[in-house]
C-alpha cells in the first residue's frame, strides 16, 4: 500500500513548477520550486530556491520526501484543516500569512482556536463585534474568541449540558486577556436586568485577582502565576445569577524571590505607591526597593503600567463586590506585615546558631500588625523543637534553615490569604436562585521549559499532560462522531497517547511516589531522591540521565524533552512551616479578633503543622488536577491556544522558530496529524459541484441529481477509490486530493483561458489584416488613376484655361450690372426718405399746436371742478356741525334715558326669569304635551331663521323668537328686536363703508359718496328719534364710531362677536337635548354636522369595540383603512361640540390607554402595529387639521373649516399621540427587522445571484461542523425583495402616508447595508473580487424594486453607500499608486479602519487573482492618516434615523361617513 502511495505520490506530484516545502535552519521551512521532474529511483530532487539552486538529496529507501505547498488558494484560510495538504509548514505558513500580511490573529485548527498574540490594541471587541457574533454559527464568521463563547453558550442552551473553555499558552501569549474577553461575552448576551449585577460582579473580580495573583516575568508584564478555572453560572433563562472560582498551582515561591527583571506580585507595589494615603499610614510602607521581597528582581516599575491608578481600581472593585473597608484593611495589613517580614534581619552568630536583633524596626512593625509577640517569634525563627521518646529538646539553627523559615512563613501566610480572598469573591458572585448550567473559563499555564527547570515546572507541566491526554481524546471521539454522522466506516487512526509519560510521573514508583518517600525520611536530600530516580527509573524510554549533570533528570514530554534540575523539589513538595510559628500566630489577640485572621490560621490542627507538610504540595497538586479533569470530563470542552509570536513583545512580528515551538507544545499540530492521517478534506456535495462544476461533461452536468453528479465526476477523476469516501452529506479526501483537484481545475481554467486567447488574438488579427487589406487596396486606386489622368492633363489644361477666360469675362460683366442697378435703387430709396422725413417733421408741428390748445382747457376746467369741490366740502362740513349740535340738545334728555335704562333692567329681570322657566320647561318635556308642541313649533321658527339671516345674527334671532314664543309678554318688545336687526343690518352697511373709506382715502370721487351715505344715515336716525329713544342711542353710536374712524366700533363689534357664539352654543344644547325626544321633526331634510353622539356610560364599549376587540383584516377596514381614526375624531368632536371638558379628556386618555394596551399584547404582530400606527397618523393628522391653527387649514374645503374644534385647545394630547405613534413605529421597525434580518447574510452575501460566478472555496472542520444535513430552503436576494414586498403591501394595505412608508423603507435599507458589511468585516471568505460583482449585483436589484415601488425619493440607495463602495473597493485593482489614489479619494462612505480591514482580508478565488500586498496596504494607511471621522470597524446595526410625521389633510367628509353595524357600534347617534 505504501509502494502504491508512493508511486502516485511521485509520477502525480512531484512535477516541474510544483512547490515544496524543505528545512531551514533559521525560518524552520523555507519554500521551493521543483526545476525536473522527479522519477522513482531518483536520488536527487532538482529545486529553486530565492538564492539559486539547491539539489535535495532523496534516499530510495525512505518514503519520506519534503511536504508539498498547497495552492496559493489554500492559503491564509480561516481553519487549517481546509488545507489540502496537512501538515507542519502548511500550518506555519497559513498563520504567518493570516498574522503578518492580514493582520488576523485567531484562527480556527479543527476544534482549536489559535490566538497569536499580537502586542497592540485592536478595535475588534466592541459591543458591536459582539451583538455580531451572537447567534451565529461556528464557522459563519471569522474566527473570534467570541465565536468560541457563541458556540459554548448555544450548546449549553440547546444541549443543556455544562462546557468548558480551556485556554492555554505560554507567560505573554494573552491567555489572561482571552480569558477575560470570554467572560465579557458572556456578561453582554446574558443580560439578566436584575439589580444585582451579576455581570458587573464577574467581570469586576478579574482586576483583584490580577493584582494577587500575576507578576512581571521576562516574558510577560502581567504574567498569570495561577491557574484559574472559572465557574459562570447560568439560570433556566440562560441569564449569569453568579460565578465560582478554583485556582490551581499558585507560585508562592514569588513572594520570597524573584528572578532578575521580575518582579512580585502586583499588589505589593500598589501598596507601595499608595502608601503616603491616609488609609496606609498604619502600615509604615515605603518606596519597593527598601523592601526585599519586591526588589530582589531589579526592577520595580512597568513601563506604561501606573500602579497608583491600578491600586484605585482595585480599591473600587473591592467595593463593587461588596468587600467592605474592614476585610480590606485586614487584607493590607497582612500583605503589609509579609513586605516587613520579608526585610527582617536575621545575622550568623556563629557554631550553627542564628540570632534576630531586638531593635529591629521591621520586626517591630510586623508584630504590631499581627499583634504578636516580638520575643516568642524572634525564639522560634532561629530555634526548633525536637520531640524525643523521653524528652523535649530545643536546638538553634543555622542562619539559611532560619531564613527558609521565615520565607517558609511568608508563602503560607500569602498562600492562605489568597485563599481567602477567593473564597470571599465566590460569596460575593453568589446570588439567589438555583444553578441549572455552567459554563467553565480555564485558564492556566500552557507548556513551560527554560534554560533551568524546576519544581514549578515540573508541576505545571504534569498538568499539561493530563489536559493533552483529555484533549487528544475529545479529538479522537469528535473524529469517531463525524464518521458515524456520514455512515463512513470507521477506521482506527494511530494517535500519540501521552498516558506513559503520566504514568512515569504518577504511577506507582514513578516520580511523585520517589518523592513522596523520599520526604518521609528526615534526612532525605535532593541528591539521594536523584538516585532512586536514575535507579529505579533507567529502563523508562521516556526518562534519560543528561550526559554533561548528575544534578537534574531529563523528562520526554508529548510537546518536547526537559531538563529538570532537582535541586529545591524536596523542600518545594514539603513546603516546612512549624507548629511554633503558628502557635505564635494563633495566641495575637488581633488574629482572634479578626474573622479574616481565624480563617488564615485556625484552620490548621497540630497535626498538619507539626513536621513538614508530608506529601503536602504534590497532594494538593494531585487532588486539584484530579478535580479538573473530572469537571472537563463532564464538560463539552472547547480549546483555546494562545500562542506568542515573538521574544521582543513588538507588534505583529512573527518568529518562525518559537512559533512551531508553541504549535508542537500545545497539541494544535497533533490535532493536524490526526485529521491528516483519515479524510481531512471535506466536502458537501453542493459545494464540489458549485466548486468543480467546470471539470464536469455536458452529460454529467444535465443530471439533476447533484450527489450523483458530483459521485460520477469524482470517480473520473480519481480512480483510486480509497483516495475519498461518500458520505450522506459530504465527500471525504485523503490529503492532497483537493490539491489535485484544484490543479484539475486550473489546468481546465488555462485550457479555457487558452482557447479565450486564441480565438481573440485570432480575431484581432483578421481583423488587423482586412483593415490593412482594405487600406493597400484604396492606394492601388489611387496610384493607377494618378497613372491614368498624367497623359491627359495637358490636353486638358489648355482647354480649362480657355473655358476660365471666358467664364471670367462673363463674372466681371455680371457683377457690374448687379453693382449699377444697386446703385441707382439705393438713390431713389435715399431720396424718398428724405422727403417723407421733411413730411413727417412738419405734422409734428402741427398735431403739437392742437395738443396745447387741448391741455389748456383740460386745465382750465380742473381749476374750476377743484374750486367748486371745495365749497361743497365746505358746505357739508357746516352742515356736519349743525347736525352734531341737534344731536347734543337731544342727548340733554335724561329723563327719556333713564326710563330707556329701567325698561332694559326690567327686561334683564325677565330674560333670567324666562331662563329659569326654560329649565323648568326642559325638566318637565316629557310630562307635558302641549309644552312639547311648542317646542317642536320652536325649533321650526328656530331652523327657518337659520336659513334666512346670516350666521352668527341668525342664532340670535332664533333664541329671541324662542323666548317671545314661550312668554308672550315679550310681544310689546317685538319693536325693540326689529331695532336690533336692524341695527345688525346698519352694522354690516358702516363695515363695508369702513373697508371702502380705507381702500379709497385718496379718491375723491369715492369720498364723495361715502359722505352723501353719512348723510342719509343721519336723516333716517334722525326721524326715527322721536319714535324710541334706545334706537336713536344706537343710531347715535353708529354714526360717531363711523366719524371717528370706526376704532371703538371693532371693539363693540368683537365684544358682540362673543356674545353670539355664547348664545349660539346655548341653542345648539338645547336643540340637542331636545333631539331625542323630537318625533315629528323627520319630515324636516337632516344636514349631518359629521360628529358622532354617545352616552358617557358607553365610552369602556366604544374602546372594547373599536380598538380592543378589532381585526385589521376585517371587511370594513380594508374598504376604509382610517375608519378607527375618523369615528375616535367624530366622538372627539362631539364632546368638544358639548364644551364637555371632563367627557373630552375621558375619551382622548381613554384612546391612548386603549391602543398602548393592544400594543403591549401584540408587540410581535406586524399587521396590527401597521394598522395602528397608521390610524395613529391620522388621528393626530385629523387633530391639527380641525384645530382652528391657520397654518393646519390652508387646503381644507369650506366644509372641514366649518367644523373645526370650538372650545378646547388639544395641542397637549397632541403631542401624546405623537409620543404614543413614536413608540408604535420603533415597536413596528423592530418587528420587520426581527423578520428581514435571517434573509439578509443569506441573501446578500452567500447566494450567488450571478449564475456561473462561484465565489466557494474549501472550508474546514469549523464549517462543515455546522452544516445542515438537510435540505432545507435557503435565501436569496429575491427572498430578501418579497419580504420588502410584502411589508410594502401590509403598510400600503393599511392606508400609512408615504412619507412614513418612505422612512420605514430607508430604515429596512440602513439595516440590509449594516448587517451585510459588517459580516463582511468579519468574514474574510466573503472579501473577493467575485463577492463584490454579486453585491453589486444585489444592490441594483434593490435599486429596481425602489424604482418599482416608487420609492426613489425616499434616499434609501443612500443608505447602500458603504456597501456600494466596499463591493467597488473588492472589485477595483490595488496594485500601483494610482489604484491607492483612487481608493482614498472614492471610499467616502469607509473609514480608514474599515479599508485596511476590507483590503487585508482580500482573498482570491482563484490562482488567477493576487493577493494585497502590505506595502500598497501601508500606500492607502498613509493617504487616508488624515481623514477625520469614525475609527469603529463595524456599523451600528441599532442605529434608528429620526422619524417625522408630516401633516397630511385628509380629503375624507365626515357628515358623509357611515358606521358599519359589523364594527358593533348602534350606540353612537349621528349629528
Amino acid at each position: 500500500m505504501e509502494c502504491k502511495v508512493w508511486i502516485i505520490y511521485c509520477s502525480l506530484l512531484l512535477k516541474n513548477y510544483n512547490r515544496v516545502w524543505i528545512p531551514d535552519a533559521e525560518h524552520v521551512w523555507r519554500s521551493a520550486e521543483i526545476l525536473r521532474d522527479f522519477h522513482v529511483g531518483d536520488n536527487v530532487l532538482e529545486l529553486l530556491l530565492e538564492d539559486g539552486t539547491h539539489h535535495y538529496p532523496v534516499d530510495p529507501s525512505n518514503t519520506r520526501l519534503p511536504p508539498l505547498r498547497n495552492p496559493d488558494i489554500l492559503v491564509g484560510e480561516n481553519d487549517l484543516t481546509a488545507l489540502s495538504y496537512l501538515h507542519e509548514p502548511a500550518v506555519l505558513h497559513n498563520l504567518k500569512v493570516r498574522f503578518v500580511e492580514s493582520r488576523i490573529i485567531y484562527t480556527y485548527c479543527g476544534i482549536i482556536l489559535v490566538a497569536v498574540n499580537p502586542y497592540k490594541q485592536l478595535p475588534i471587541y466592541g459591543d458591536a463585534i459582539i451583538h455580531a457574533y451572537s447567534g451565529q454559527n461556528m464557522g459563519d464568521m471569522d474566527p473570534h474568541i467570541f465565536a468560541v463563547a457563541e458556540e459554548a453558550y448555544k450548546q449549553m442552551a440547546r444541549n443543556h449540558k455544562n462546557q468548558s473553555i480551556i485556554v492555554s499558552g505560554e507567560s505573554g501569549a494573552g491567555k489572561t486577556v482571552s480569558a477575560r474577553y470570554t467572560m465579557r461575552y458572556f456578561a453582554v448576551v446574558s443580560k439578566s436586568g436584575s439589580k444585582t449585577k451579576v455581570e458587573d460582579k464577574v467581570l469586576a473580580s478579574n482586576p483583584i485577582t490580577e493584582a494577587i495573583g500575576n507578576a512581571k516575568t521576562t516574558r510577560n508584564d502581567n504574567s498569570s502565576r495561577f491557574g484559574k478555572y472559572t465557574e459562570i453560572s447560568f439560570d433556566k433563562k440562560y441569564q449569569i445569577i453568579g460565578a465560582n472560582m478554583r485556582t490551581y498551582l499558585l507560585e508562592k515561591s514569588r513572594v520570597v524571590f524573584q528572578a532578575d527583571y521580575e518582579r512580585n506580585y502586583h499588589i505589593f507595589y500598589q501598596m507601595c505607591s499608595c502608601a503616603h494615603l491616609p488609609e496606609f499610614k498604619n502600615l509604615r510602607l515605603c518606596d519597593a526597593d527598601n523592601f526585599q521581597y519586591t526588589s530582589m528582581g531589579g526592577d520595580i516599575t512597568i513601563e506604561g503600567v501606573d500602579d497608583k491608578k491600578d491600586m484605585e481600581e482595585t480599591l473600587r472593585t473591592f467595593s463593587l463586590l461588596g468587600l467592605n473597608k474592614d476585610f480590606q484593611s485586614d487584607v493590607f495589613k497582612v500583605l503589609a506585615a509579609i513586605l516587613h517580614l520579608g526585610n527582617v534581619e536575621i545575622r550568623n552568630s556563629g557554631d550553627d546558631k542564628s540570632s534576630v536583633p531586638p531593635s529591629d524596626p521591621h520586626l517591630a512593625v510586623f508584630c504590631e500588625l499581627l499583634g504578636v509577640r516580638a520575643e516568642g517569634l524572634v525564639r522560634w525563627l532561629c530555634h526548633r523543637r525536637i520531640v524525643l521518646v523521653a524528652e523535649t529538646v530545643v536546638k538553634p539553627v543555622p542562619k539559611e534553615r532560619a531564613v527558609n523559615a521565615r520565607d517558609a512563613l511568608a508563602k503560607q501566610i500569602y498562600a492562605h490569604l489568597f485563599d481567602c480572598i477567593i473564597n470571599r469573591i465566590n460569596t460575593a458572585l453568589q446570588a439567589p436562585g438555583k444553578q441549572h448550567a455552567f459554563i467553565g473559563v480555564l485558564d492556566i499555564y500552557g507548556f513551560e521549559t527554560f534554560d533551568i527547570n524546576s519544581f514549578e515546572q515540573f508541576c505545571i507541566n504534569y498538568a499539561n499532560e493530563k489536559l493533552q491526554q483529555q484533549f487528544n481524546l475529545h479529538v479522537f471521539k469528535l473524529e469517531q462522531e463525524e464518521y458515524m454522522k456520514e455512515d463512513i466506516p470507521w477506521t482506527l487512526i494511530d494517535f500519540y497517547d501521552n498516558q506513559p509519560v503520566i504514568d512515569l510521573i504518577e504511577a506507582k514508583m514513578g516520580i511523585l511516589d520517589l518523592l513522596d518517600e523520599e520526604c518521609l525520611f528526615p534526612q532525605g536530600t535532593d541528591q539521594s531522591w536523584l538516585q532512586k530516580l536514575y535507579s529505579y527509573l533507567d529502563a523508562n524510554h521516556l526518562f534519560e540521565k543528561p550526559r554533561l549533570s548528575s544534578q537534574a533528570f531529563v523528562v520526554q514530554h508529548f510537546a518536547d524533552k526537559v531538563e529538570y534540575q532537582c535541586k529545591g523539589f524536596l523542600e518545594k513538595n514539603r513546603d516546612t512551616l512549624y507548629e511554633e510559628l503558628v502557635d505564635i500566630l494563633r495566641d495575637s489577640k488581633v488574629i482572634k479578633g479578626r474573622i479574616l485572621l481565624q480563617l488564615l490560621f485556625f484552620g490548621y490542627t497540630v497535626d498538619s503543622l507539626w513536621t513538614p507538610y508530608l506529601w503536602k504540595m504534590l497532594h494538593k497538586v494531585k487532588t486539584s488536577l484530579s478535580l479538573l479533569m473530572e469537571t472537563l470530563n463532564a464538560t463539552t470542552p472547547h480549546y483555546v491556544r494562545c500562542i506568542k509570536p515573538n521574544d521582543e513583545k513588538l507588534p505583529f512580528e512573527y518568529d518562525s522558530r518559537r512559533v512551531v515551538q508553541q504549535l508542537r507544545a500545545c497539541g494544535v499540530l497533533e490535532t493536524i496529524r490526526i485529521s491528516a492521517q483519515s479524510y481531512p478534506s471535506r466536502w458537501t456535495y453542493i459545494e464540489f459541484y458549485s466548486r468543480y462544476s467546470i471539470l464536469m461533461s455536458h452529460q454529467e452536468a444535465d443530471l439533476n441529481d447533484k450527489k450523483q453528479t458530483c459521485k460520477n465526476v469524482l470517480q473520473r477523476l480519481i480512480q483510486d477509490t480509497n483516495q475519498y469516501k461518500f458520505g450522506r452529506t459530504k465527500i471525504f479526501f485523503r490529503a492532497g486530493q483537493v490539491a489535485y483537484l484544484e490543479k484539475l481545475r486550473l489546468d481546465r481554467l488555462r485550457e479555457a483561458c487558452i482557447t479565450i486567447q486564441k480565438h481573440v488574438r485570432g480575431w484581432s488579427q483578421r481583423r488587423k489584416y482586412l483593415c490593412m487589406r482594405e487600406a493597400a487596396i484604396i492606394l492601388q486606386q489611387y496610384i493607377r488613376g494618378k497613372r491614368t489622368i498624367r497623359a491627359a492633363a495637358l490636353k486638358q489644361g489648355w482647354a480649362a484655361v480657355m473655358i476660365q477666360r471666358h467664364w471670367r469675362g462673363y463674372r466681371v460683366r455680371q457683377v457690374y450690372q448687379l453693382v449699377r442697378l444697386a446703385s441707382i435703387t439705393i438713390q431713389a430709396f435715399t431720396r424718398g426718405w428724405m422727403a417723407r422725413k421733411q413730411y413727417r417733421k412738419m405734422l409734428k408741428e402741427h398735431k403739437a399746436l392742437v395738443l396745447q390748445k387741448y391741455c389748456r382747457a383740460w386745465l382750465a376746467r380742473r381749476r374750476f371742478q377743484t374750486m367748486r369741490r371745495l365749497v361743497l366740502n365746505v358746505q357739508l362740513s357746516y352742515r356736519v356741525q349743525q347736525l352734531r349740535k341737534k344731536i347734543e340738545e337731544q342727548n340733554n334728555t335724561e329723563i327719556l334715558r333713564e326710563d330707556h335704562e329701567k325698561e332694559m333692567e326690567i327686561l334683564k329681570e325677565e330674560i333670567k326669569r324666562l331662563k329659569e322657566e326654560r329649565i323648568g320647561l326642559n325638566r318637565k318635556l316629557e310630562e307635558v304635551d302641549q309644552m312639547n308642541s311648542d317646542l317642536q313649533e320652536q325649533v321650526i321658527q328656530l331652523t327657518k331663521h337659520i336659513k334666512i339671516i346670516p350666521e352668527l345674527r341668525r342664532d340670535l334671532s332664533s333664541l329671541q323668537n324662542q323666548r317671545n314664543n314661550v312668554d308672550r309678554k315679550m310681544k310689546q318688545h317685538q319693536s325693540f328686536l326689529s331695532l336690533y336687526r336692524h341695527f345688525e343690518e346698519k352694522a354690516e352697511e358702516l363695515e363695508e363703508v369702513k373697508r371702502e373709506l380705507q381702500s379709497q382715502v385718496e379718491e375723491l370721487e369715492e369720498e364723495n359718496d361715502h359722505l352723501k351715505r353719512l348723510q342719509q344715515i343721519e336723516s333716517e336716525a334722525k326721524s326715527k328719534l322721536r319714535q324710541e329713544t334706545s334706537r336713536l342711542t344706537a343710531e347715535n353710536m353708529v354714526i360717531t364710531n363711523c366719524l371717528f374712524i370706526s376704532q371703538d366700533f371693532e371693539e363693540q363689534l368683537d365684544q358682540k362677536d362673543r356674545l353670539i357664539k355664547k348664545l349660539q352654543t346655548q341653542i345648539k344644547s338645547l336643540e340637542t337635548s331636545q333631539k331625542g325626544t323630537d318625533t315629528s321633526a323627520s319630515a324636516v331634510p337632516k344636514d349631518y354636522l359629521g360628529m358622532l353622539e354617545y352616552k358617557r356610560e358607553d365610552e369602556p364599549r366604544l374602546i372594547q369595540n373599536i380598538i380592543l376587540d378589532l381585526k385589521p383584516k376585517g371587511v370594513v377596514v380594508n374598504v376604509i383603512p382610517g375608519l378607527p381614526a375618523y369615528i375616535l375624531f367624530m366622538c372627539v368632536r362631539h364632546a368638544d361640540y358639548l364644551n364637555d371638558e371632563a367627557k373630552l379628556k375621558s375619551l382622548m386618555n381613554a384612546i391612548i390607554g386603549g391602543v398602548k394596551n393592544v400594543i403591549t399584547s401584540h408587540h410581535k404582530d406586524l399587521n396590527l402595529l401597521s394598522f395602528w400606527l397608521s390610524n395613529m397618523y391620522l388621528l393626530l393628522n385629523s387633530l391639527k387639521q380641525y384645530s382652528g391653527e391657520e397654518e393646519f387649514m390652508k387646503q381644507s374645503t369650506p366644509r372641514q373649516k366649518k367644523n373645526c374644534l370650538r372650545n378646547f385647545d388639544l395641542s397637549e394630547h397632541r403631542q401624546i399621540l405623537s409620543d404614543l405613534a413614536i413608540h408604535i413605529y420603533h415597536r413596528f421597525i423592530t418587528v420587520m427587522e426581527k423578520t428581514l434580518t435571517p434573509t439578509i447574510v443569506p441573501g446578500m452575501l452567500e447566494h450567488e445571484s450571478l449564475q456561473g460566478i462561484s465565489s466557494m472555496k474549501p472550508t474546514g472542520f469549523r464549517k462543515r461542523s455546522n452544516s445542515i444535513y438537510e435540505d432545507l430552503d435557503t435565501y436569496t436576494i429575491s427572498s430578501i425583495i418579497q419580504q420588502l414586498s410584502d411589508f410594502h403591501s401590509t403598510m400600503t394595505q393599511h392606508g400609512m402616508e408615504q412619507g412614513l412608508i418612505r422612512q420605514a423603507v430607508k430604515q429596512l435599507f440602513f439595516l440590509v447595508g449594516a448587517i451585510t458589511f459588517n459580516n463582511i468585516m468579519l468574514r474574510k471568505d466573503m472579501c473577493s473580487c467575485r463577492k463584490g460583482m454579486q453585491i453589486r449585483c444585489n444592490i441594483s436589484y434593490l435599486e429596481e424594486w425602489l424604482k418599482l415601488k416608487d420609492l426613489q425619493g425616499s434616499n434609501a440607495i443612500d443608505t447602500l453607500k458603504p456597501l456600494s463602495q466596499t463591493a467597488w473597493l473588492l472589485q477595483v485593482n490595488k496594485s500601483t499608486d494610482d489604484d491607492a489614489k483612487e481608493i482614498s479619494e472614492k471610499c467616502t462612505e469607509l473609514n480608514p479602519v474599515q479599508i485596511v480591514k476590507i483590503l487585508n482580508s482580500y482573498t482570491p478565488i482563484d490562482d488567477f487573482e493576487k493577493r494585497v500586498t502590505s506595502s500598497f496596504v501601508r500606500k492607502v494607511q498613509s493617504l487616508l492618516q488624515d481623514r477625520e471621522g469614525s475609527t469603529h470597524l463595524m456599523l451600528d446595526t441599532g442605529y434608528r434615523f429620526q422619524v417625522t410625521f408630516p401633516f397630511c389633510p385628509s380629503s375624507q367628509a365626515l357628515e358623509l361617513l357611515q358606521v358599519p353595524s359589523s364594527l358593533r357600534l348602534d350606540f353612537l347617534t349621528k349629528i
